[in-house]
């Protein structure tokens, strides 16, 4: 049976008219999914007991079940959810002073092979639709009690490698229909997937983009990132200096810091030459360590020395907070360790 949640306002109209009603109708049923906390057809009060059964026999409504839920002494919240069929995915509630945002999946495992990244270890088995992201929040929401004003696709799974379902994902979101978040308050990491960022920088949205850069040159990225095999760091830059020059926004760039690996001077040096002139930003992340990973974090003391050179030189630089370390639920942490 259909999702329903895995339609966006305009492509719910033309089912609607193609059960014979009017379109109008597809706004009302838009609106119980996205601004109440409906679990059922039959709580749609303001529709009637006809359309009601035709949209049951019709659609289902995804209501993820929680098989677990964690909460770190930061107050921030992992879930482990069964994506009903028999498959989980996981999804981080994080606090900050602005208010909440949540880290979503988009993939159940991820192709990418990251070394530094827990999500390595799942074995690909499918993209998630546009509900099955979508509800990530909405089961969040009714569990938690709170709204949520940011997204970050930075769960499992790699965002442009389900490239389709994602942008359908966030037009439901960014409808004022619907979850009413500002696009400007969405951000889509990827791993470098370079086709994917110049179709990114057509589809006119204010939405973030956050790059995976974390090395500085082909040898050392391919190491950590098997993307750079396909997708060189000259190729990968091409793409962003092209996405700047077609949006004016400014790119975020993931730069996780590893002890012995990518944090020394000459590190810096070559990143800034790399950047220079860039509309850009980095995220400087003190990599987590995970179950057989070959990486540890970098000091305190060589993540802020690689901070300000970076300032010094004219590339804003800032370290990432800390959030939800020890539940596992920080960056790069995320593989449904509690289902295997």
């Amino acid at each position: 049976m259909k999702n329903i949640k895995d339609y966006n306002l305009e492509e719910l109209k033309q089912e609607f008219i193609k059960l014979g009603e009017k379109p109008y109708r597809a706004e009302q049923v838009f609106k119980w999914l996205y601004t109440t906390d409906v679990t059922s057809f039959d709580e749609m009060s303001n529709l009637s007991l006809e359309l009601r059964d035709k949209l049951k026999n019709e659609f289902s409504i995804c209501i993820y079940n929680i098989l677990r839920k964690q909460e770190s002494t930061d107050g921030t919240k992992k879930y482990l959810f069964d994506v009903l069929d028999g498959n989980a995915i996981e999804t981080v509630l994080m606090s900050y002073h602005h208010g909440y945002s949540i880290c979503v999946s988009s993939q159940i495992g991820c192709k990418m092979g990251c070394k530094f990244c827990a999500s390595t270890g799942i074995p690909f088995v499918r993209n998630l639709t546009s509900g099955e992201i979508i509800e990530q929040i909405l089961a969040v929401q009714r569990d938690s009690k709170v709204k949520i004003s940011n997204i970050v696709f930075m769960g499992i799974g790699e965002p442009f490698d389900n490239y389709d379902n994602v942008l359908n994902a966030i037009r439901i979101i960014n409808n004022q229909k619907g979850l009413n978040i500002g696009a400007r308050h969405i951000s889509v990491s990827t791993s470098g997937i370079v086709p994917k960022i110049y179709d990114f920088a057509n589809e006119d949205l204010q939405c973030t983009l956050s790059i995976s850069l974390h090395a500085t040159t082909n040898e050392q990225r391919s190491s950590m990132m098997p993307v750079n095999n396909k997708y060189s760091i000259e190729e990968l830059m091409k793409a962003c200096k092209d996405y700047i020059a077609k949006t004016n926004k400014r790119i975020s760039f993931e730069y996780a810091l590893a002890k012995d690996n990518n944090e020394t001077l000459e590190d810096a040096k070559r990143l800034v030459k790399l950047l220079k002139g860039m509309l850009c930003h980095v995220n400087l992340i003190p990599i987590n360590k995970i179950e057989n990973g070959k990486y540890t974090k970098s000091t305190n003391e060589n993540i802020m020395k690689f901070r300000d050179y970076l300032n010094d030189n004219g590339i804003v630089a800032t370290i990432r907070r800390e959030l939800g370390s020890d539940i596992e639920a920080a960056c790069g942490q995320l593989r449904r360790k509690n289902l295997e």
